[in-house]
Formats: structure tokens, C-alpha cells, sequence
């Protein structure tokens, strides 16, 4: 996608585009690696959105030093888990018994 889809443009710029890919779970492993040795432009500007089944939100992966690194996000904490690429981002300001 390009910005003209989100500003009605007919002629998209060069400097905004937006990669939208939706993986099976657990088919996406390597893409965060694959993502890092990619020619970016301008690495400090790649942002990568991840949401994997069981987490509540998305998880913000910025370039530092040649690698991607999970920004923390304010009320949020990841737990490992075995069958996660990344493992599971929960909310912790939700109330008990709401779901997302």
C-alpha cells in the first residue's frame, strides 16, 4: 500500500509505503531477521506492527543497531511461550473478565 490509498492521491510519494502480509501461525518465523537484512533506506524509519493470535494488541519492532527490537509499550508485558514466535503481549490495564 501507498499513501495515496489513505489521502485519495492518484499518485503515490516515494517515501511513505505501508507492507501488510498475514502469516498462519507459527509460518512467519525468520521474518524479523529477514526484515533486518533488508536495504532500508533509512533502517531508523522501518516500524513493524506484530500481532500473533493470542496476544490482546500489537507489538511496535523497531531497527536499533542493525537489529529489531520490541519497543515497550506503555500497559503491556510479554510472556514467553513454547509455541509463539515472539511469545504473548497481554494488556495489563484491563479489567478481570474483559477480553479484547
Amino acid at each position: 500500500m501507498d499513501d495515496g490509498m489513505f489521502d485519495g492521491a492518484s499518485m503515490p510519494t516515494e517515501e511513505c509505503y505501508v507492507w501488510v502480509v498475514q502469516f498462519i501461525r507459527h509460518n512467519w518465523r525468520g521474518l524479523l531477521s529477514h526484515l533486518e537484512s533488508l536495504a532500508w533506506p533509512e533502517p531508523s524509519s522501518v516500524q513493524v506492527l506484530v500481532r500473533d493470535e493470542d496476544d490482546d494488541c500489537f507489538g511496535l519492532w523497531m531497527i536499533y543497531d542493525g537489529k529489531l527490537v520490541e519497543v515497550p509499550l506503555p500497559r503491556t508485558e510479554r510472556e514467553p511461550l513454547s509455541a509463539s514466535v515472539t511469545g504473548v503481549l497481554s494488556r495489563t490495564d484491563r479489567r478481570v473478565g474483559e477480553h479484547p
